[in-house]
């Protein structure tokens, strides 16, 4: 079994990696693409292109190690794993996209004052197009490969692709306005557009990667995970509270803890706590690290407690404890007051 396990995840780890190395390769050879329009139109429109292809280039590096460094199994100096990396790394693209969205709009003010002719429009706008749908394929892998192994990295790099695309096809229509009408101003204009459309990427990327860093409560998730012990709850189980949940990578560090009657045998407990345990890891293709506290019940759980020919019952058995978010991430202390 444990076997079987390592591969899975040697499996997602090698699977992750060349993801990424194709983003990353692939990002070289647009950035490639978008220079050589620059160089062809002295287009500042075309430049912002260009220059989000650097960042894409950059990051898609860092991303790169990253990956590769999350995928590392925990050690002893990191017992919790090394899947925050990808977070940081997330983290550093969002800023890189800032400062270049910034670069743009100084570069798109200065051309309002200093204009430069805009040569061979039709062979940059083509490159253009092409480097787009090169993007938007690149995304959409990153983005499918990300949700499927887990991975925050691959989504938001591939977000970041989405939206580059989503730019450049502005851009397109900013470049053919500007093909037909001569009008050299209206370079700057787009320039100037899709560099606050950049920072705005960037912003929205540092604070998802933040809220990750900060172990933001995901509690859609925690909510999802309520449910699903609900519905396939031992007899035993009387209570489940203080559920925490922080995602590491390509994994869930969870902590929770379950009400058992009092007068059950420690291997019963134990037994208990198991069931739990592989509940959740069966139901979830990422890696779960799982601590539970048991407590024995109060008094006042007897009406929630189905357990047969029990001598400390005090009321008879009404209904069980529905998990619901409200009662699962409340502490003791709470639920008691």
């Amino acid at each position: 079994m444990d076997a079987t396990k390592t591969e899975h995840e040697s499996a997602h780890r090698n699977i992750k990696l060349k993801v990424q190395r194709i983003i990353a390769i692939g990002s070289v050879l647009i950035f490639i693409g978008k220079l050589l329009a620059y160089f062809l139109t002295h287009s500042v429109s075309i430049m912002t292109d260009a220059l989000e292809s650097i960042v894409n280039v950059i990051t898609g590096f860092i991303t790169l190690y990253a990956v590769y460094l999350s995928c590392k199994p925990k050690d002893e100096n990191h017992p919790f794993g090394h899947g925050k990396a990808e977070f940081l790394s997330a983290s550093i693209e969002g800023f890189l996209i800032i400062i270049a969205g910034l670069v743009i709009i100084f570069e798109a003010v200065k051309r309002f004052f200093i204009p430069v002719p805009i040569l061979k429009m039709d062979i940059g706008i083509i490159i253009v197009a092409i480097a787009g749908a090169l993007n938007y394929l690149l995304g959409w892998y990153s983005i499918r490969m990300g949700k499927k192994h887990n991975s925050i990295a691959l989504i938001s790099g591939g977000k970041h692709l989405h939206s580059d695309t989503y730019s450049s096809i502005g851009l397109l229509i900013g470049l053919l306005l500007i093909y037909f009408t001569k009008l050299v101003w209206l370079d700057s204009l787009v320039a100037l557009l899709f560099g606050g459309i950049i920072i705005v990427t960037g912003v929205k990327i540092l604070r998802e990667t933040v809220s990750h860093l900060m172990d933001k409560a995901d509690f859609v998730l925690i909510e999802k995970i309520g449910k699903m012990i609900d519905q396939n709850k031992s007899d035993q189980w009387i209570d489940i509270h203080n559920f925490k949940l922080v995602k590491y990578g390509n994994g869930y560090h969870i902590d929770c803890d379950l009400v058992l009657p009092r007068n059950l045998y420690l291997s019963e407990a134990h037994e208990e706590g198991e069931k739990l345990r592989e509940l959740l890891v069966s139901n979830f293709s990422e890696d779960i690290i799982f601590n539970l506290h048991t407590d024995e019940c109060f008094r006042n759980y007897c009406k929630h407690c189905k357990r047969e020919n029990c001598t400390e019952r005090t009321h008879e058995f009404e209904s069980q404890i529905s998990f619901d978010i409200d009662r699962f991430t409340k502490e003791i202390s709470e639920i008691l007051d």
